[in-house]
């Protein structure tokens, strides 16, 4: 070999969170948060150490309020309010004082009390077992790192300042969301992290600003990386590493390609979502924020089918108050009237609730204290959920769904906590829907084996496939050794999903898919053959499923999912069902 031969290609998988196709000259930054010096100081020291950290709050807050604008401006209002959130981390009591007291009690600079404290929510953070809230450790790393260089009196940085290439795509062990939104798009073409996940900041500031994206690479080979070019594949979540020629044209055919069904996909906007033969199936939109909302609208959703609530309650308590929630709930239903919401009320638990617990984890937080078992344990605290729902059903369609239920008896409870709830805002003379519909999600096998009971208890289901998939196959989601036995299509858990379908039908109730499966356009000929009555999936599938549910025929898929029943393997049920669906669609596939 030559020392002029080229490199052989490297390709990475990993997690693609925000689409598109980008190569160009790699620029590796360096980590957001650096340990600073250990410092001591004088008793008479430390009043002038807490005017420093008063200073650093302050220059931050100004930092963050005017990335805040930059992002506002720059034609994506809906996701400035991501910094939001950064506000309040910043101003958070519990944080401020114990870096307060541990500079007084330790002597130390502001600097390295500050940095301890902090280092231990992030670290607590990093070890919950939930994917969403693992990805605040990223938040408040952000803020924490203005913080820190504004204590050190230097301004933070961002990547756009130091790229010289035309076209440049960052690799990073992560990203905070002030690096994402602060890259220069006219030379930034895309990015690649270790770590982090679909539901992280960055991610969604990733999409807001049409970037290309992928994460969870686990390890890129930073060593190899002197001045290479790097392709960033945010479909497949692939990156591949000095591409070869033939690569690179292949991915110049793809773009073009991509480009072709895009503009097709713009017709489905305005269309009803209907199965070639003419069966309705409702399409709506998984969301975690409000700011989410404007993608929603513009392709044209039939509402939200999951609005996930659980960011309540990353944060001080009394921003959890009823008014908080109400308002933020009330956003939500005018936005998506005349369709409107369903509100999944907490589902986080044990070591994933609020701040004050964190440093009383439990050994097995997914079969503990999460979901509903812990809204029961707190009825005051559930009660102020409930009543900030119904409260915002007042001013467009609502409904509620409990999550995690595994008995007949938790509904029931659930429920009477609701009418709790009801009476206390008549007796206050607060309006609210009295017939506000009420469902439960089906993610654990028990309540799969009891859902004709539970089906008379409410008036619709809908199937939580991450969880159902997890506890279906005993396999921990997010655990790498056993990742490939996490498997969506597993005969079992199709059977689970067709019993909850039809004890629904049964019992006059309809049923729908809100978790990750529901945007697996593989899966669309299952959901379409089992009689689904409503998908709800991310923004960015939703012009793709409709367009996917157009050409599929009920009656075809329902024969489909005859011949599964016969089905013994996963590779039997994914092959027949890519078989299907690349006959149907096969521009939808890559």
């Amino acid at each position: 070999m030559t020392a002029n031969a080229p490199k052989a290609e490297i390709r990475l998988e990993g997690i693609g969170v925000s689409p598109g196709i980008a190569w160009g000259t790699a620029e590796i930054l360096g980590k957001a948060l650096e340990e600073p010096e250990q410092t001591s100081i004088l008793r008479s020291e430390v009043d002038a150490e807490k005017a420093r950290l008063s200073l650093a709050l302050v220059a931050t807050r100004d930092q963050i309020v005017d990335l805040q604008r930059q992002i506002a401006s720059d034609e994506s209002e809906d996701h400035a309010s991501i910094f939001d959130a950064h506000l309040l981390l910043l101003e958070d009591s519990a944080v401020l004082n114990e870096v307060l007291r541990i500079c007084e009690t330790e002597l130390v600079a502001i600097e390295c009390a500050y940095y301890s404290v902090v280092k231990r929510y992030i670290d607590s953070l990093r070890k919950i077992s939930d994917p969403y809230l693992r990805e605040r450790a990223v938040d408040i790393e952000d803020v924490a790192g203005r913080v820190l260089k504004n204590l050190e009196g230097t301004e933070p940085s961002v990547g756009s300042e130091t790229h010289e290439a035309d076209t440049t795509v960052i690799l990073a062990h992560d990203l905070t969301p002030s690096d994402t939104a602060s890259l220069d798009r006219s030379k930034v073409k895309g990015f690649a992290t270790e770590v982090g996940s679909a539901t992280s900041h960055t991610a969604i500031m990733a999409r807001s600003l049409s970037i290309p994206a992928v994460v969870a690479l686990h390890q890129i080979p930073f060593e190899s990386l002197s001045a290479g070019n790097v392709l960033i594949d945010g479909y497949n979540g692939v990156v591949i590493i000095d591409p070869s020629p033939d690569t690179l044209v292949e991915y110049e055919a793809l773009v073009e390609r991509e480009k072709g069904i895009l503009s097709d996909l713009e017709s489905f906007k305005d269309k009803p979502t209907l199965t070639s033969d003419g069966n309705k199936i409702t399409l709506s939109a998984n969301i975690e924020f409000i700011d989410e909302l404007g993608a929603v609208a513009e392709k044209n959703a039939e509402g939200v089918g999951l609005y996930r609530t659980e960011f309540f309650y990353l944060s001080e308590e009394t921003l959890r108050n009823e008014a908080n929630q109400a308002e933020n709930y009330r956003t939500v239903a005018e936005a998506t009237s005349p369709h409107g919401v369903i509100i999944r009320t907490l589902d986080i638990g044990g070591d994933k609730l609020y701040p004050e617990l964190r440093s009383n984890p439990e050994p097995n937080p997914f079969l503990g204290w999460r979901g509903i078992r812990l809204s029961l344990d707190r009825a005051d605290e559930f009660r102020i959920q409930l009543r900030g729902i119904l409260r915002a059903s007042a001013h467009g369609k609502v409904r509620v769904m409990f999550p995690f239920i595994c008995s007949l008896e938790e509904i029931q409870a659930a429920k009477e906590q609701m009418e709790i709830s009801k009476q206390e805002l008549r007796d206050a003379g607060v309006a609210f829907d009295e017939e506000i519909e009420i469902g439960a999600m089906i993610e654990i096998p028990s309540a799969v084996l009891v859902a004709d009971h539970i089906a008379k208890e409410v008036d619709f289901f809908s199937i939580g496939t991450n969880d159902l998939i997890q506890y279906t196959t005993a396999v921990d989601r997010i655990n790498d050794r056993v990742a490939d036995l996490y498997q969506p299509m597993h005969p079992a858990v199709i059977s689970m999903i067709r019993e909850t379908v039809e004890a629904a039908h049964r019992n006059n109730i309809w049923c729908g898919v809100c978790g990750e499966a529901a945007s697996d356009l593989t899966m669309t000929p299952v959901w379409v053959g089992l009689g689904v009555d409503e998908l709800s999936v991310g923004s960015a599938q939703l012009l793709k499923t409709r367009k996917a549910i157009s050409l599929l025929s009920t009656e075809e898929c329902t024969a489909l999912m005859e011949t599964l029943r016969t089905a013994g393997t996963e590779d039997t049920v994914k092959g027949l069902c890519r078989e299907f669906a690349e006959t149907a669609y096969p521009e939808l596939l890559y």
